[in-house]
């Protein structure tokens, strides 16, 4: 191997490396901005209900007689 084929696979390298450890912490930065925001989770059957609809409430009495 001559200088310049050294040179190159180094600075190849550096640059590698450089970007892997930006993107880790990058990922790092954003898996904790996610841990911070609550989860807010919605049931399947009022996923089309729009906040503020007004829903149909059925509510049964027991009469004794």
């Amino acid at each position: 191997m001559n200088d310049i084929t050294i040179f190159i696979f180094g600075l190849s390298f550096a640059a590698v490396t450089g970007a892997t450890f930006a993107f880790m912490f990058k990922m790092t930065g954003a898996v904790l901005e996610d841990a911070k925001k609550p989860r807010r989770t919605v049931h399947p059957e009022m996923k089309e209900v729009q906040d503020g609809e007004e829903l149909l409430v059925f509510r049964a009495e027991d009469k004794d007689e």
